[in-house]
């Protein structure tokens, strides 16, 4: 089962993974979380609607990470260049990216605290049905966070140059984090489907 998840009875996932891949995703995780950044807290912590009305940012990130992380909401060729698609984007993103990225450390979060629990040595994850969620939407925002520092684009030739790195180019050791990302990925979601 190393690196592959499995179904549990009653829902969920579980996997068996060693030190070293603790200790991997767990660095990635907690990078994920550095680069996600603090929660903005609300203007009156003892008021549980003034989260709900706490404006976010509105313009991108300027990170290519975070941009991929947090793209805007009416992409595509040409929006940038059109004034009402920029202004609704910006909207949007004013009022939705606070909660995006709280769940997005909420899942980078849920991977550290599951991972610590393992304590050392491998050991089997078993994830149920909700922290497998949070696992996969981690998983995700590892790749896509490691595919934009990697400049992975859709073109296919470019892709395939990445994959072909002899050892001794710096990259390699990110490409080798991503593919194995995207194994687990893969394997999590078919585990949660079946």
């Amino acid at each position: 089962m190393a690196g592959h998840f499995e179904a549990l009875p009653g829902g969920g996932a579980a996997v068996a993974l060693d030190e070293v891949e603790i200790s991997i995703l767990r660095s990635l995780a907690v990078q994920l979380l550095e680069l996600i950044g603090p929660g903005e807290e609300a203007a009156d912590d003892d008021d549980p609607l003034a989260a709900l009305f706490t404006d976010g940012p509105s313009s991108p990130p300027s990170d290519p990470a975070l941009a991929r992380l947090f793209p805007d909401a009416y992409g595509g060729p040409g929006a940038a260049d059109d004034e009402r698609t920029r202004a609704a984007a910006a909207e949007f993103r004013r009022f939705t990216e606070n909660d995006l990225r709280a769940r997005k450390r909420d899942d980078a979060l849920a991977m550290v605290r599951g991972l610590d629990a393992l304590g050392s040595g491998g050991a089997v994850l078993e994830l149920g049905p909700d922290a497998s969620r949070q696992w996969l939407g981690a998983l995700n925002d590892l790749r896509l966070a490691i595919g934009a520092r990697l400049e992975v684009s859709d073109d296919d030739e470019e892709a395939s140059e990445l994959y072909t790195l002899p050892d001794s180019d710096p990259r390699k050791p990110m490409v080798m984090a991503y593919l194995w990302l995207g194994g687990m990925q893969e394997s999590l979601i078919e585990t949660l489907m079946s």
